[in-house]
């Protein structure tokens, strides 16, 4: 999604005081519920990890990996063109 609708937030402007309290604890209730998906993700993923049972990459691997996808997105990109 892009911007903010204006139409939103000037609806959010005309609330009384107390209820934009209620609004901004429920965006925060969203935020947190997100954060929350995603860290559940990410222990899943570990866990997937972990049941690989490999030796954790070598800081040379990893450059090795981000070079070859940099050279990936640089030739889609040049494809675009």
């Amino acid at each position: 999604m892009s911007a903010i609708p204006e139409t939103l937030i000037e609806k959010i402007k005309a609330l009384q005081p107390q209820r934009r309290v209620e609004v901004e604890d429920f965006v925060d209730f969203l935020e947190a519920r997100e954060r929350g998906k995603a860290v559940r993700w990410l222990g899943k993923a570990f866990e997937k990890l972990d049941a690989l049972n490999e030796s954790p990459m070598t800081p040379e691997e990893i450059q090795v990996e981000i070079a070859a996808v940099r050279a990936e997105r640089r030739a889609r990109n040049t494809d675009r063109r």
